[in-house]
This record gives structure tokens, C-alpha cells and sequence, in this order.
């Protein structure tokens, strides 16, 4: 936490991680083989189909154990097993029936759309060899012929994590959800450990996975969801639209989630993602009950690396939830967004979303010059096989292009899919009847060398800006946009902004808090006060507020006061080293000395790298003319920030007092070389310079 700093995530349904801004994301999940009269499309033709004998053991194994076996074994999603030839035989009809009409295996992207890793999609030779086979009555061929099965590992699929994590307490999945629906679930998996990390890839391991249709993985890193955890008396609590909150500017970035059969990959080099001290895992389960209960207790693993992120993408969403009014019997039903980039990116990947009505995905990008550039087209879409899509290569697009989603809808009784029966009228929901229309595009700005702040700020103006033009009413939007201009140095605008979010919710203590910490920054510290006094009337035990009230009294000189509110937060968050500073400092106001002290060391346990509690211990020893220790912490606070003026000023003063004029004179000027304004060092050199001169 940071004094006059209180970001929070605005997640309007369950966003993927890292602490970030208002996101929406459902992850998604596999189904199983469908009956064939499910499925649409023409078998190729028989003029092309090999005329040669076809085996299993030389022909169709090699196919089977590549991109069946991955989901078609024991403990996986698929319904039944393909490890052997006895397998494949007795579901042979159905495997024809499925690839060719390209139902499996899944793959939802059009070839030429978009280069994707990890395509699953069938060659037409290879959809002809499997009809070939079944023609010739799936013969089982030599054994000599038969290629080694694909070894498959038990358990952690990436090998040994770092850090395995499990839920704490098991949660009974009912029978069936509240009036027959799915059942969405939070479960909380606080992280261990008193150091940043940072996370190359995750694995989740669910049990078993056919009762979940997708998990998200998000960052909780102030805890915030903690206060409702097993308020129902049951672990976790329920629910998809989450709000957490957060002390720094970090938007979601990465895509974590899982779904039955997505096997787990490393983040890219460069992107790993920062994990805090102190920040909660919060899994986001989408299950569905099958008609019996079942224990739920999953667990994830952490897979770190020692090298910190270079590169720092982000997510962007289009979407059009608010024109979601399907009429039933409609089956030709459009909605469109498009969001106009302020800067050059690169899209990474791609992930849309719709539910069962969906019918034909368009992403694509008009660049300046005014061409079309395919991102994705999905002719067929199905909900229970979307997915993730990663760029082979990043897709380069130049500020002001325009990024564009068109989704069709059919609601008519002509769509297998439609769970209507007759048709009606379906709006927006989380529900998996409801229908939703969104496109996440993860994206990493470049060609920035000459911004003087962090590229993805513009970007999250420009698309709060975007969402709030098309809801005025937004309130998410609106307090994204506020966080954003706090972050760029705009606290007036910000004001503005969280004064808006207020209005549409005048109870949102998160809001309010942040409009505290916004007038703090414009110096109206009094005004501020107020705000987190009403927050704390309202939410007694919000972390935040505390802290920042605390803040806020410490800037007033009102350090008894101050140290009250900084005790309270290390009740809560005990590890949280700015705020043992800020009680050290709260301390030493109140002539404290032994207690201030005490505070800094513990600090500096906790964050051996905070150049100012360095300084701050420097003063109390300078203060007990314990000049040796003070002039070691100074120059130690100089070694991490060479930058820190008031460190060069004070060593300079020590420096001296021990009658070190020359040295203390270079302190100064180094001092004023950093802030002109620092009068004290000012004064300090004239006199250095007096005592130098008279000594020589």
C-alpha cells in the first residue's frame, strides 16, 4: 500500500489475473461426443479417399494417440478412452461420423483467420484415412506397425510445482444447483511466503473434471474477498461478479483459467507474473452438478522463475451485453463493438465468448490505411469448445486501428444448440441460458520508447472512455477511468470520475476511498479525511481506509492519531512493511524513539531494498548522535535510491558534525543537484563551504 494510493479491480464477472482493472471473462470447458444427427456438414469426397488397405496399427493409431488420447483416457474429460485398438473399434462409427464433419476433435478457428498454436484440426487426408478404415471394417493391422502409445504424465502435467496450494476445507457440490442451475463457486487459497515471486506458469487440478465447465484464477492482492468467505457456512461463497481491490496500477494481463482437456503451458519469455506477499489465489469455479453430491477441493500449482517480467501486456475487452434482447424464433440476431487503439500493439491472443445461441464469431482489425485484418472467424461456434487462442506470431497493429466483434445469434428451433424449446426471448446473464457477446484481446503496446509513463494507462483511459460512451451509466467504467487518470496525474479528473461512481452508488466504499486518496493527492488532505471517515463508519474493518486515514493524519502531524489507524492494519496484515514504516514514522512524531526504531528494523526485515525506512532509521540514530550507524543507513538508503535528496542532505550534515567538511559539501551539492528547492541543504552548504574556507 501507498499513502494516498487505493486502486481497485472492478470486475463486472470473474476476470483472469493479476490485479487489475474491470474485466469480464467466462472460461470455458469441453464437452463430449455428440450424436451424430447433431451435427452439420458434408463428408468429403470418396473420389479422394485412399484406395490402399488401411490399418490402425500404421494408419489410424498415430492420428488417435496425437489428438484423441490427450482428453480419451482415465481421469480426463472425455466420456470413454482411445488408448487402444479395442477403444477406437468399438466407438469407430462415431469417431467417422465426428471428424468428418470436423466436430472433433474441437477446434473452433477457420483455416486462414489466424495462425494459432497448438491447432487441432485434422488434415482432410487424415479424415479420409479414418473413413477408409471404417469402409474396410477397421482392420487392427500388424503389430510391428503399431507406434508407441503417447506417454502421458500422472499428476502435475508440467512436473513438481514450486508451490502447490489446496483449498482448505472440502465444499459438497449439491445434486443440483438453485432452481436446476449451474453452480458458481469462490474459493480463497491465501499464498505463503514473505517475497515477490514471480509465476512463469500455473497448473489447476479440480479433481474430478467432469463436474466443472471452467475455473478462472484470479489475484485478490489486499484480501479483500476475505470478508466473505463462508459467510453462507459453507467455504468460499458464491457468485461471479467480483470486486477486488488493489493498492498499484496492474491490469489483468495474463489469461488464467482452465477447462476440462487445456493442458497447462508456460507464460511467454518475458511475461511471468508478479505475485505478491500477502495476495490471495481466488478460484473461480463454474461447475455442474450431475444429479448427485460430490466433494470439491481443489488445488493449484505454482511454477516460478527468477527472472522478473520485461514485457507487460494487457487485456482489452469488447463486448455488447447491453444489446442482448434475442427474440425467440430470430435467427439471424447481430450486435458489434469496436474500440479505435490510441497506441501501436501487438495481439498475443484471442479469446471470444458467447453461449449457446451463438452462431458465427468475426474479430478482426481495420488498420489506418484501411484494410482488414483478420484476428479470428469461428463459422460454427460452440459454447462447450471455446477457448484461448494464442498467436503463433504476435499480430502487429498500428495506433488507430480499429479493433471490431460481430457475433450472430440464432435463436430459432433450427439451432441444435438453443436449450429454448420452443424459442424465447433471451437476454445478458451469467447464466449459461442468458447469452453474452465478448471479446478479450491480450495485448502488448510497443513502439512507446518516448512515453514517460506506462503505456497501458492510455489504453485503459481510452477503452474506459469507450465503455462509458456506450452506458453513461457504466459505474465500473467510471471508476476505471478515475484510477487510471490518479495513475497518469490527473487527480482532479479523477475526482471527477469517483464522484461519478458515487452518484450511481452512493453506498460503494471502495469509491469513496479512492476519492479520498484523489483530494489527498490535490493537497485537501481535510477533505480526504472525511471520505475515509465516512468509509470506516460504514465498513469498520476495510484495510485500506485505514491506512489511508492513517496517511493522511501522519501528513497532518497528528501522529498518535495516525499510529491508532496503522495498528489496525497490521492487526489484518502484520508482513505489510509500509505500514510498519508509516507506524515508525507515526512513532517518532509522538518522540517514540525506542518504538520508532523497533518499527524501521522490522520494516527492513521485511523489505531489506526501502531506501526511505533506511533514511528513517538514519534519523532516529542521527538523533541519538549515534553518527556512525546514522551515516551507515543513509549512504545504505543512497545505495538503493542514489536519487533521494533529503538522504544526501542529512549524510551531508553528518558528515559535518564529524568535522568531514569537504565530503559533506559534496552531499549538499548533490542534494541540490536533485531538488533545487531543498533549503535546508542550501543552508547547510553555505556553512560547510564557511568551515571549509576557514580551514584551509
Amino acid at each position: 500500500m501507498r499513502a494516498g494510493r487505493t486502486f481497485a479491480i472492478r470486475s463486472i464477472t470473474a476476470a483472469l489475473v493479476a490485479a487489475g482493472w474491470s474485466l469480464k471473462l467466462i472460461a470455458v470447458a469441453v464437452a463430449h461426443f455428440a450424436p451424430p444427427q447433431a451435427i452439420s456438414g458434408s463428408a468429403p469426397s470418396a473420389r479422394s479417399r485412399p484406395e490402399a488397405r488401411v490399418t490402425f496399427d500404421k494408419d489410424i493409431a498415430p492420428i488417435v494417440f496425437k489428438t484423441c488420447a490427450p482428453c480419451h483416457r482415465p481421469g480426463e474429460s472425455g466420456p470413454f478412452p482411445l488408448l487402444t485398438y479395442n477403444d477406437a473399434r468399438s466407438h469407430a462409427a462415431q469417431i467417422a461420423a465426428v471428424t468428418r464433419r470436423r466436430f472433433m476433435p474441437p477446434w473452433l478457428p477457420e483455416p486462414g483467420y489466424g495462425e494459432f498454436v497448438g491447432e487441432r484440426r485434422l488434415s482432410q487426408s487424415e479424415i479420409n484415412l479414418i473413413q477408409a478404415w471404417i469402409e474396410q471394417g477397421s482392420p487392427e493391422g500388424e503389430p510391428k506397425d503399431l507406434p508407441p502409445q503417447r506417454r502421458f504424465v500422472d499428476g502435475w502435467q508440467l512436473g513438481k510445482p514450486d508451490l502447490v496450494i489446496k483449498a482448505a476445507q472440502s465444499y459438497t457440490l449439491p445434486a443440483q444447483g438453485e432452481r436446476g442451475r449451474d453452480v458458481f463457486r469462490n474459493f480463497i487459497l491465501p499464498v505463503p511466503g514473505i517475497s515477490t515471486r514471480y509465476v512463469k506458469a500455473i497448473e489447476f487440478r479440480p479433481g474430478d473434471p467432469q463436474i466443472f465447465h471452467h475455473a478462472n484464477i484470479l489475484t485478490d492482492p489486499t484480501e479483500s474477498l476475505r470478508r466473505l468467505d463462508a459467510k453462507d457456512g459453507r467455504p468460499g461463497f458464491s457468485g461471479m461478479d467480483l470486486e477486488i481491490e488493489a493498492d498499484r496500477f496492474d491490469p489483468d494481463a495474463h489469461f488464467l483459467f482452465w477447462k476440462p482437456g487445456t493442458p497447462p503451458a508456460a507464460e511467454s519469455d518475458g511475461i511471468p507474473w508478479r505475485l505478491d506477499p500477502g495476495t490471495d489465489l481466488i478460484l473461480n469455479l463454474h461447475m455442474r452438478p450431475r444429479g448427485k453430491t460430490e466433494t470439491v477441493q481443489p488445488e493449484v500449482g505454482l511454477y516460478f522463475t527468477d527472472q522478473p517480467p520485461t514485457k507487460f501486456p494487457m487485456l482489452l475487452q469488447l463486448e455488447n451485453d447491453r444489446s442482448l434482447h434475442i427474440p425467440g424464433g430470430d435467427s439471424h440476431f447481430v450486435v458489434t463493438d469496436d474500440f479505435k487503439l490510441p497506441l501501436d500493439v501487438q495481439v498475443l491472443a484471442i479469446y471470444p465468448h458467447a453461449h449457446y445461441l451463438g452462431k458465427e464469431i468475426q474479430g478482426f482489425a481495420t488498420l489506418p490505411d484501411g484494410s482488414k485484418r483478420w484476428l479470428i472467424w469461428i463459422r460454427d461456434w460452440n459454447f462447450d469448445w471455446q477457448g484461448v487462442f494464442r498467436y503463433r506470431s504476435p499480430v502487429l497493429l498500428p495506433k488507430g486501428s480499429t479493433l471490431h466483434m460481430r457475433w450472430t445469434y440464432d435463436n430459432s428451433a433450427g439451432n441444435v444448440r438453443n436449450p429454448n424449446h420452443p424459442p424465447k426471448l433471451v437476454e445478458a446473464g451469467n447464466q449459461a441460458t442468458d447469452e453474452m457477446s465478448h471479446l478479450w484481446v491480450q495485448v502488448l503496446p510497443v513502439n512507446n520508447s518516448g512515453l514517460k509513463l506506462d503505456p497501458r494507462l492510455i489504453l485503459q483511459t481510452a477503452i474506459s472512455r469507450h465503455k462509458i460512451a456506450k452506458d453513461p451509466e457504466d459505474y465500473a467504467a467510471h471508476f476505471n477511468l478515475g484510477a487510471a487518470l490518479e495513475a497518469i496525474g490527473q487527480p482532479q479528473e479523477a475526482i471527477e470520475a469517483y464522484r461519478r461512481v458515487l452518484a450511481l452508488r452512493p453506498d460503494d466504499e471502495i469509491a469513496r476511498n479512492s476519492l479520498g486518496a484523489a483530494l489527498q493527492t490535490l493537497g485537501k488532505t481535510e477533505e480526504a479525511i472525511g471520505e475515509y471517515r465516512q468509509v470506516l463508519s460504514a465498513r469498520p474493518d476495510y484495510v485500506d481506509a485505514q491506512y489511508d486515514l492513517g496517511s493522511a493524519l501522519l501528513s497532518e502531524n497528528k501522529g498518535d492519531e495516525a499510529a491508532t489507524q496503522f495498528q489496525q492494519v497490521l492487526k489484518a496484515r502484520p508482513g505489510d512493511a509500509a505500514t510498519h514504516a508509516n507506524l515508525g514514522r507515526a512513532f517518532a512524531l509522538e518522540g517514540r524513539m525506542n518504538d520508532a526504531e523497533a518499527e524501521f528494523e522490522r520494516t527492513l526485515e521485511l523489505d531489506p531494498q526501502n531506501a526511505d525506512a533506511h533514511y528513517d532509521l538514519g534519523r532516529i540514530f542521527a538523533g541519538q548522535h549515534d553518527y556512525t550507524r546514522a551515516s551507515e543507513q543513509f549512504r545504505n538508503a543512497l545505495r538503493i535510491n542514489p536519487e533521494h535528496a533529503s538522504a544526501h542532505s542529512d549524510l551531508g550534515t553528518v558528515l559535518a558534525i564529524q568535522g568531514k567538511f569537504s565530503e559533506a559539501v559534496a552531499e549538499y551539492e548533490a542534494a541540490l543537484r536533485i531538488d533545487p528547492d531543498l533549503a535546508t541543504a542550501r543552508e547547510n552548504l553555505e556553512r560547510a563551504r564557511a568551515r571549509l574556507a576557514k580551514r584551509n
